[in-house]
Order: structure tokens, then sequence, then C-alpha cells
């Protein structure tokens, strides 16, 4: 689930295809050994390779880099190197932990192997795959901290001939949005959830999941619990795949995604919605593009009071395809209020 407060969050794995869920679907499990249970040659190798790489994204060594990559993957690097020009900048003179490392073994498996799933350690941490080529693996996980963005970035990395460890798939993401961590974020949605502000909570456990899981292929007992909650809470009316109708005295909007960003700072409510012909020929007005998002800011505090207090502010986007004919955004002290008359929302059927 890629949330819109995640825009930044750069992902390749070309050689291996990752299952976000794998529940209902035969699973191969391969061999797991964790940090603690390898041995010291092993967990130094890891731990080499993983900085390596690090060290070649803080220098710029996109040269170097390609090199250490399998071919699979550094046949089509362009996906790595947009990541690694992103990241540079953002961890250069970070502090470089490695966090957790698990070997993955996958060499017995029968080739063309559809699902693989690794179990890992006590509690239980699973990394599941699709489509996996027999051999050798590891995952890295690493913390660039000391930053004014901290980041954590996970290293799928390939065993090759002589031992060797090679980078098979690269994803980053930051540990803090809006000035705080995931642990925040799951704090305040139990806060919310206990006062029945079910869009916050729910708002705010995905910011949670979204900083607290490095991979979106794998689970553990924290993230099942946190992903258990967040389901508690979902409310009945959000947009996904059907669209909310938001009804005022403007007229009738259609929203297709509610989430978050933070790409203008603080953590801002973003909104997507698809004007109507007359809608999109206002929006070439600017004041009345301007009249008819704030509008829709409106009409969404009226619903949905407790969002004034969880964000900074809210992002409205008009959209039609795949252009964006309009966007806004105002602090929540700035967004009209009392002026829409009676509002009501319903999904589409």
């Amino acid at each position: 689930m890629q949330l819109r407060f995640a825009k930044r969050y750069c992902a390749l794995v070309l050689l291996l295809a990752c299952a976000t869920a794998v529940s209902g679907i035969d699973a191969h499990a391969a061999a797991c050994t964790t940090q603690a249970q390898m041995s010291a040659t092993d967990r130094s190798s890891l731990e080499g390779s993983a900085r390596t790489v690090l060290a070649q994204v803080e220098s710029g060594d996109e040269a170097g880099l390609q090199a250490n990559t399998i071919p699979a993957v550094a046949a089509d690097f362009s996906g790595i190197r947009n990541s690694v020009e992103y990241l540079r900048p953002l961890v250069e003179r970070a502090t470089i932990t490695v966090d957790s490392l698990y070997l993955l073994d996958a060499s017995d498996d029968q080739a063309g192997e559809a699902h693989t799933d690794f179990y890992c350690g006590s509690p239980v941490v699973v990394i599941h795959f699709t489509n996996l080529p027999p051999a050798v693996y590891a995952l890295a996980i690493v913390h660039a901290t000391g930053i004014a963005q901290p980041q954590q970035v996970a290293l799928i990395l390939s065993k090759a001939n002589g031992g060797r460890w090679m980078l098979a798939g690269f994803f980053s993401k930051p540990m803090i949005a809006a000035g705080h961590d995931g642990l925040w974020y799951w704090i305040s949605a139990r806060q919310f959830a206990q006062t029945k502000m079910d869009w916050d909570a729910w708002l705010y456990y995905r910011m949670a999941a979204n900083l607290l899981d490095p991979l979106d292929f794998l689970s553990s007992p924290n993230l099942d619990k946190l992903e258990h909650e967040t389901d508690q809470v979902k409310p009945d009316n959000v947009p996904g795949a059907q669209p909310l109708h938001i009804t005022t005295n403007g007229g009738v909007f259609t929203v297709t995604a509610i989430d978050t960003t933070t790409e203008l700072g603080g953590l801002d409510l973003d909104v997507h919605y698809s004007p109507d012909s007359t809608q999109a020929t206002e929006l070439r007005n600017p004041p009345m593009a301007r009249e008819q998002v704030s509008a829709i800011m409106a009409a969404l505090l009226e619903l949905h009071p407790e969002l004034a207090k969880a964000f900074h502010g809210i992002w409205v986007h008009a959209d039609e395809g795949n252009t964006s004919l309009f966007a806004l955004e105002l602090p929540m002290n700035q967004i009209p209020t009392g002026t829409q008359g009676p509002v009501s929302s319903s999904m589409a059927r």
C-alpha cells in the first residue's frame, strides 16, 4: 500500500518479485539465520558489504555500486541510480548503523517456486518472496542517523561465486515524518482511537506502519498487531476502490483519495478529487478555483472536525486523468468555516 505521505519511498527489486501478502497461498519455507545465530565470519562479511553499499551511496559512486550489483539488476540500473541521487544528499555525514541482518538460504529451492517464506528468529519475523531464484541471499536493514532527515535502508544481497555479496535489491524510506517517529504516531493513533476520532486514528496508524516497517514484504508480531489495530478503526467511508461523494451547497465533489503528506513540511491531509465538466471549467478561473477547493476543505472539516486536531492543513488536488488541473494547500486556521450549509457524504455504488 503506497501512501501519499511516503512519496520519497524508493524501491527497486528487478530480480526479486516481492509479495506483500501470501495468506491462503501455499508457500515454500526456506532457511533463515538471524544476526545472533550467525557465525562471526558471516556477520562481519554481511555487515561489511552493507556498509560498502552505503558508502557508495554517500559518495555518489554509481559506477562502483553498479559493478557491485548482480547482473540481472545492473542491466537496468536506472531505478537504483535515481534512488542514489535522491538519497545521497540526505545521508551525507550520517552515522551508519547496521540494525538487523538475516541470512536467507534458498539454495535448495526448486527453480520456479511460486512463493518462498523465510521464518526468522523468535518472535518470528517473516520475509515473503515470490518467484525467488534458488540462491543464498541476505537482508540488511541499515539506519542513517545524526542528520536532519534520518533514513532507513533495506538491502537485499545475493551471494555470488567466491562468497562475494552483491546488491540485488535496494529500498529506502524516512524514519521520521513531520518531526516524529513511528512509535509516536502509533501512540498518538491509540489516543485518537480511545476518543473515537477514527479518521485521525486510522491515518496516524498508517503513518506509524510506513515508518516502522522497513519493507512491505516483511511481517512481525509487532507489525501484525499494528495492522490489526489499524483495521479496527478504519472508517467505512474512506475513498479507495469506490470514490466518496461529498455534497455541499457548492455542488457534489467526487473524492478519489484521502491520505497524508509531509511534502510541504508539516503533516497535511492530502485530498484528490475528480471535477466534473462544470467544476473543471471553474478551475480555469483562479478565484473560482480557490473557492471550489476551499469548499471541499470546509466540507471535510464539517464532516470530520477531528481532522483539525491532527493535521497542519489540507492539500487538495483537482485531477483530470494524470493531469493536475489545480492544487491548493491551506493551514487549518485559514480554511473558511460556517459557509457551506448542509453537508453530506456517500460512497459511490
